[in-house]
């Protein structure tokens, strides 16, 4: 369970984040809309500690994020960010491995890890030896869901992940995400501006605006039972594939 009560986080002369209440129960996949400067990013950023708020209560699996609390916490989650946010020093697999050379994994272990999450996501044997530079933004971006999958948190926080990617790329890895979401029943949250993602991803949506929540509920709730003119008109910026919409 992630949550936030009257969480407020102001930067520079705006709230950023104004007094929001919500909560994302366990082993779902939950999706953070809206559009630039909504506040969605700086939500996830809370949620991992890297800010702190001015009012309210950040919870993860029912414990205030806090400075003496962050450490522990940030083991029960992986961070996935747009173009993966690779080392471009280390190879994709040593990228991979990175968060397990301090818990002293031995290498067999590390290696059939990397090999099992490389299935998982994809990705050829090759790719693993690799530079960032000398992959593709597919590649790249496989490489950080599986950096952020290699101890297995039950938390899995994805900021933008498809943002930078052309369509055909994108469209694959929206259907390899939803299957590995149903497959491992992690505690997902994912923040895009894409309303296609939220439908095709989200079991709950939630969608902000100048840093408030103005509507949370399901796909279909928003796009059926919009509770504001706003949501009617965001939903609209972006047609659907009709198969999308009636599933929703």
């Amino acid at each position: 369970m992630i949550a936030l009560r009257s969480v407020t986080k102001r930067l520079g002369d705006r709230n950023a984040v104004d007094d929001v209440t919500v909560e994302w129960r366990s082993g779902a996949t939950h999706v953070l809309l809206g559009s630039s400067g909504a506040g969605k990013s700086t939500v996830l950023r809370l949620v991992l500690g890297l800010v702190a708020p001015d009012r309210g209560e950040v919870l993860v699996g029912g414990t205030p994020v806090t400075a003496s609390t962050r450490t522990r916490l940030l083991t029960a989650m992986g961070y996935v960010v747009q173009e993966g946010g690779l080392y471009p020093h280390l190879t994709a697999r040593d990228n991979v491995a990175l968060a397990t050379w301090p818990q002293r994994w031995s290498r067999e272990r590390i290696r059939e890890r990397v090999a099992e999450l490389a299935r998982m996501v994809g990705l050829d044997d090759a790719s693993l030896g690799r530079y960032p530079a000398e992959l593709s933004g597919g590649q790249r971006q496989r490489v950080g869901l599986m950096r952020a999958l290699v101890l297995d948190p039950p938390i899995l926080l994805l900021d933008e992940p498809l943002g930078a990617l052309d369509p055909i790329v994108r469209a694959d890895l929206e259907r390899q995400l939803g299957r590995l979401f149903g497959e491992l029943g992690k505690t997902v949250l994912l923040v895009t501006h894409d309303i296609r993602q939220a439908a095709l991803l989200g079991d709950t949506v939630t969608l902000m605006t100048a840093g408030r929540i103005v509507q949370h509920g399901t796909f279909a709730d928003l796009a059926q039972r919009p509770a504001t003119a706003f949501v009617a008109e965001f939903l609209g910026t972006q047609t659907l594939p009709d198969a999308i919409r009636k599933s929703g």
